[in-house]
């Protein structure tokens, strides 16, 4: 599994519990355990048993306890979505999602949209923070304002020109109603398609329905911003084609309209020196069309699809901050890589959070006051993560009634049976050197679908190459 090269580098505290772990008796069935998780990162520890009874005779057909299990415990995945606490389970998380906004795209029966889908009008839409004062760019063709043309990838990008000038609190707050902001253009964009289409919201409701599937994203300058699939259905939803009046061009066009009428309205606080804000959406609004084939349109729905997928498990981390919530101020003086950009919005949470209690604002500094779902959708865009979590938990389900040769209910429903079991949680996470092994074991699984991959992507092009 590993060579001395790569235990070089490891201090004595892992390379002795490596050893301890490697050398245990249940190590082979750890592994099994950890592989099954794929590689997961800080695992959930299980005590209990399961027993499976045929339920005319109450034979046990088959029994399970975690007293035969290494230290006396299950260990399942933690099913985190964030790339920075668990790649392998932000990897499966991603591959929900992509799967879930390819589904409103392309179509998939099985997931509840036909292919005909793809006929409706729909767009891929960009929504981004107002300027809460001036920060280190990358213009085409053109140095930033600071005279300096910056490298992709420069530490100073997103960070403010002058840091005094830079409106921190309004910066904070405008994450903090952000969920708000998008709440308000969804009601303003079905009000806007009304008047459009020359009717009432009922009569436009009873005649097309708005369906959209959205992912937030921090910019380097710690501003949320969200891209969204909004898209044209029937009444009744995607099996139903829209209305003719329901076009591309209405669809933009209440779009922009919508977004320009959104505002939120914070109120002031005279003993803190706040003003109060009245929040919107930035002028940098994008609506771009979503072609179906990639026959040369800019945008495509693999394009969409996959953009969409890795936003779904990044947060606030990308601008510095950790990804956990802060308990004291203190605690930021022991975060010396902390960026001074960042370092100053959590302290705008944590000044705020005082006067406007009710926004939590502390609770959320870690998200630099963002306090709503990264990924959303609207009921009838297309299948559910939980649904798509079941399908695979039903698979491996099926794979161990195999194994175990118990009845399929599915195909033999007289023969279906019982499931009696109790669980406890015992805790979470590796010792030192499970951490280490798990990590090779999720990288090892990464290079082998990567390598199938490109052996499929190969395969097709062979195909392709085929008079």
């Amino acid at each position: 599994m590993t060579d001395a090269s790569t235990l070089a580098g490891l201090d004595l505290v892992t390379l002795g519990d490596l050893l301890r772990v490697a050398g245990a008796p249940g190590f082979d069935r750890w592994h099994e355990q950890i592989r099954r998780t794929g590689g997961c990162a800080d695992p959930i520890h299980l005590i209990g048993y399961a027993k499976t009874l045929d339920p005319t005779t109450g034979t046990v057909l088959h029994a399970y306890t975690t007293d035969r299990e290494p230290g006396g415990r299950l260990r399942i995945a933690c099913g985190n979505r964030r790339a920075s606490r668990c790649p392998s389970c932000a990897w499966s998380y991603a591959g929900d999602t992509y799967h879930l906004i390819r589904a409103g795209l392309t179509g998939d029966p099985a997931k509840g949209t036909p292919h005909t889908v793809r006929e409706h009008p729909r767009v891929f839409v960009t929504l981004t923070a107002p300027s809460f004062g001036q920060v280190h760019n990358r213009p085409d063709a053109r140095p930033c304002r600071c005279g300096i043309s910056h490298a992709e990838g420069d530490a100073v990008l997103g960070t403010p020109l002058n840091p005094r000038e830079y409106d921190y609190a309004a910066a904070v707050m405008w994450n903090n109603h952000a969920g708000d902001l998008w709440r308000y253009f969804t009601i303003y964009l079905r009000r806007e398609i009304a008047r459009r289409a020359g009717l009432t919201q009922r009569e436009a409701r009873d005649q097309a329905r708005v369906s959209f599937g959205k992912v937030a994203e921090y910019q380097k300058r710690g501003a949320v911003h969200f891209h969204a699939v909004i898209r044209f259905d029937g009444p009744t939803g995607p099996q139903i084609p829209p209305p003719p009046w329901a076009t591309l061009a209405l669809l933009t066009s209440a779009i922009r309209a919508a977004a320009a009428r959104v505002e939120v309205r914070v109120p002031g606080n005279e003993d803190a020196g706040y003003a109060g804000w009245t929040l919107r959406w930035g002028t940098q609004l994008d609506v771009q069309p979503i072609g179906a084939f990639g026959n040369g349109e800019d945008l495509t729905e693999e394009a969409v699809a996959s953009y969409v997928a890795k936003y779904a498990t990044k947060a606030a981390e990308t601008t510095g901050v950790v990804d956990r919530r802060i308990g004291e101020l203190a605690e930021l003086d022991k975060l010396p890589d902390l960026p001074e950009h960042t370092r100053r919005l959590i302290r705008a949470c944590w000044d705020l959070d005082e006067h406007y209690p009710d926004r939590r604002l502390w609770a959320w500094a870690h998200m630099l006051g963002f306090r709503g779902h990264f990924s959303t959708k609207s009921r009838g865009y297309s299948t559910t993560l939980g649904a798509l979590r079941q399908v695979r938990a039903d698979y491996r389900a099926r794979q161990e009634r195999e194994r175990l040769g118990l009845p399929d209910p599915d195909e033999a429903p007289e023969a279906s049976t019982r499931v009696l079991a109790h669980w406890v949680y015992a805790g979470h996470g590796h010792t030192p050197g499970e951490s280490w092994l798990a990590a090779t074991i999720a990288r090892d699984i990464a290079a082998s679908r990567e390598a199938a991959r490109l052996a499929l992507a190969d395969l097709q092009d062979l195909e392709g190459d085929q008079p």
